[in-house]
């Protein structure tokens, strides 16, 4: 049992580490400025190299932390109604369904540019109803069969995303940089859009933490204290796919950052929702923000996608997690 102080303790360290890696971020790069001449720019006078930064880079990092967080607390949700902890936004379809529909958006109808996030739900809507459906048999929903399945949705429609990305040849590079999940130029714009949609529903999730917790129990038992499963169900998973679905339309579609950082956050906080929730938004803000500095440093001046890092880590660690479910998942 983890105790409110061990918690507490754990919340403000990885506070303290992304204030560091934060500051680390805006002087990553041919600029650099200290924290005070950062504060002095930013708040009392003009400079013009706080004003390149806050340019150039603040959107590109914000736009990471909210992206992160959002991408973390749909891994999350997903787990929770899936009742599988191999459950992740990339790994069942979701990133890749709204990925596509935010591509065909920007291919063939430019003119609709503004509503892509929304189509991008509709893409990831899509994605999730096929993996729910395929995975139900005999009356219940078989983990294994999600994974499976997932994978499957999955590799459809990266595989359709990549041949219109080929088939443009590279005139379209907003295309490319949904394709390859690049935050690299990310606007002011492209922060606002994210923000509009995403921070209102990472505040409802704070609202679902209880509900979350009664559906980790078996279905008949939930519904003997009162819970209307189904559509619990259905309201968390609207709320997940909402959340994975326009952090894809801005960003592109990154896998296993959904798996590993709720995990990551059980063994430091516990299982209870309240606190599992808001601190996977803090460390998957903190994660998607770690791997993106770092493909920025370790091959400068190229850069290497963040998804790429993340698919790096997140790789290995979905085998060893896919080890240890066997038992109980695999059946």
């Amino acid at each position: 049992m983890i105790g409110t102080a061990r918690r507490l303790a754990v919340v403000a360290t990885t506070l303290v580490a992304l204030v560091a890696l934060f500051v680390v971020a805006v002087n990553t790069g041919t600029l650099k400025v200290d924290p005070v001449q950062l504060f002095n720019g930013l708040f009392v006078a003009y400079d013009d190299s706080v004003a390149a930064i806050y340019d150039l880079r603040f959107p590109r990092i914000l736009i990471a932390l909210v992206g992160g967080a959002a991408l973390a607390v749909s891994g999350v949700l997903l787990q929770a109604v899936i009742r599988n902890p191999l459950a992740d936004p990339g790994i069942i379809g979701v990133s890749a369904g709204a990925g596509f529909a935010a591509i065909l958006v920007t291919a063939f109808f430019p003119a609709l540019f503004y509503l892509t996030p929304i189509l991008a739900c509709v893409g990831g809507f899509v994605a999730f109803a096929l993996v729910y459906t395929l995975s139900w048999h005999a009356g219940t929903l078989q983990p294994l069969r999600i994974i499976l399945v997932g994978i499957a949705v999955s590799a459809l429609f990266s595989g359709l995303s990549a041949a219109f990305s080929s088939g443009t040849g590279g005139v379209l590079s907003g295309v490319a940089r949904l394709v390859d999940a690049n935050i690299t130029m990310k606007t002011w714009s492209d922060l606002q859009s994210l923000a509009a949609y995403a921070l209102p529903c990472l505040a409802v999730t704070l609202l679902l933490t209880k509900r979350c917790d009664l559906l980790l129990l078996e279905d008949k038992t939930a519904q003997a204290l009162g819970v209307d499963v189904p559509c619990n169900r259905l309201a968390i998973s609207v709320v997940a796919v909402v959340l994975a679905s326009i952090t894809t339309a801005i960003i592109g579609p990154i896998s296993f950052l959904g798996l590993v950082v709720p995990h990551c956050a059980r063994l430091l906080v516990g299982t209870a929702h309240r606190w599992l929730v808001p601190f996977s938004a803090l460390l998957g803000a903190f994660t998607l923000l770690l791997a993106d500095t770092v493909g920025r440093t370790i091959a400068a001046p190229y850069e290497i996608s963040a998804a790429v890092i993340m698919s790096v880590i997140g790789g290995p660690a979905f085998i060893v997690l896919l080890k240890k479910a066997r038992g109980s998942y695999g059946q």
